[in-house]
């Protein structure tokens, strides 16, 4: 489907920086904001290369971006069953890992992108573990091309422990990602070390000085439980923090997914160095690992995303139900009702995106008029606490409209759910979960 080079949005309740700006014109011209405007002061200009978008009671706000999942896991989904992380990553989500061949791969990404998709987000970042081959790599990317969401696929890698890749190899093949896809408006591609435990600090420098060179960044889980923070104790006498900045791994192009268990010298070192945090609530809280410092992270003007994590530790990538954890978990923990504001959450899952004359057309439409957000007295607390994935109604990135009226245009979700099914199957049979 080609989209017309120009896109006018009607009756809008618009997401702004400064509030809300309700019976609102948007006006996309070649995959970016040319203008806003109240509906009584625009002009139409009527020609045949333009579509016209009718917001009536819907809110129209920057996409999400899913700051941390992983795609390969929508096979993996629900099989966490009370276990603590490790344990976890042993006895299932390894050795399935091990076991998904290019063809699952595609799927497995096709279905997580689409869910991606329907909730509404329009970038997300994939920690893609499955790097066996090129192929599995390849086949991720294919699927980013094929829904049109922007994604973000952080290659990642360990080079201590069980299964080490070669260290040259791992340089080169990031090297291989990031020049092809240099210009890719949809693809890009990150360093994505595990976790410190597992990275050299030699790999892990010269990792994110290549990431630095190709104006990209490091994107590693850490102190996502108060065992991970012990072994870095136990090896490197520092908390995990405080090592990345010690060997340089600690600045701008940072991002530093989970940080449940950091301490106030680290928070001061995360917005010193200006790092970013991947917050991820329901994950943290499914496995039982914490709730991270969100409050103080917010003082200290720490740039926050909001992560779904993935499906097997979430287990969906709703990035509405994300913003009530995040919100709910923070209160209850500080008991304090004014801990994270509605308009907090909103930032951390748009991550602070703004629908501004000249910005990139990534937005959507979440409609409000149904009976678990209606009536709606104020829109902030309408999307942050009563909406739900569901009721995202359109999607445009890049000035191109991927999902309208609730349906997906360009796959078919039936025949990739059943496609899906099959898969799935196939793989637990092979691994012996049955």
């Amino acid at each position: 489907m080609t989209d017309p080079k120009r896109i006018i949005i009607k009756n809008a309740n618009l997401f702004q920086p400064q509030g809300w700006l309700s019976s609102a014109t948007v006006e996309i011209e070649a995959g970016f904001i040319k203008s806003i405007c109240s509906d009584d002061l625009f002009t139409l200009e009527t020609s045949q290369n333009e579509k016209i978008i009718d917001a009536k009671g819907m809110a129209v706000i920057p996409g999400f971006v899913n700051g941390h999942t992983h795609l390969s896991q929508t096979f993996m989904r629900g099989l966490a069953n009370g276990r603590p992380l490790l344990q976890w990553l042993r006895e299932l989500i390894w050795p399935l890992q091990a076991e998904i061949s290019v063809e699952e791969m595609q799927l497995a990404a096709l279905l997580g992108l689409a869910e991606n998709l329907r909730c509404g987000v329009t970038e997300v970042v994939d920690h893609h573990k499955i790097t066996k081959t090129r192929n599995h790599t390849e086949a991720v990317q294919k699927a980013i091309e094929t829904v049109g969401i922007r994604c973000v696929i952080a290659r990642a890698w360990v080079n201590k422990g069980k299964n080490p890749e070669n260290d040259q190899s791992i340089l080169d093949e990031l090297n291989d990602w990031y020049e092809s896809n240099n210009s890719s408006e949809i693809v890009k591609y990150a360093s994505g070390p595990l976790t410190p435990w597992r990275c050299s600090e030699d790999l892990l420098y010269r990792t994110h000085q290549l990431s630095l060179k190709h104006k990209s960044f490091t994107h590693i889980h850490v102190s996502e439980t108060r065992e991970e923070v012990q072994m870095s104790l136990d090896e490197y006498g520092v908390n995990p923090v405080k090592w990345l900045d010690q060997i340089g791994v600690l600045d701008s192009n940072s991002q530093i997914v989970h940080a449940v268990w950091v301490d106030e010298e680290e928070i001061e070192l995360l917005a010193t160095r200006e790092a970013t945090v991947v917050h991820c609530p329901i994950s943290n809280a499914v496995l039982g690992s914490g709730v991270a410092p969100v409050r103080k992270f917010l003082d200290r003007n720490i740039s926050i995303r909001l992560g779904s994590d993935g499906p097997a530790s979430n287990d969906t990538q709703d990035c509405f139900e994300n913003m009530k954890m995040a919100i709910c978990l923070a209160r209850a923990t500080n008991q304090d009702a004014n801990n994270i504001s509605c308009r907090d959450a909103l930032k951390m899952a748009t991550s602070s995106n703004e629908l501004i004359p000249g910005k990139k057309a990534d937005l959507i439409f979440v409609d409000l008029e149904n009976l678990h957000t209606m009536p709606v007295n104020d829109f902030d607390s309408a999307l942050a606490l009563c909406s739900k994935g569901d009721d995202v109604d359109t999607v445009i990135v890049a000035g191109e409209v991927l999902m309208q009226n609730k349906v997906i245009l360009n796959l078919d979700e039936n025949l990739l759910m059943k496609e899906c099914n099959q898969a799935i199957k196939s793989l637990r049979k092979r691994v012996g979960i049955d």
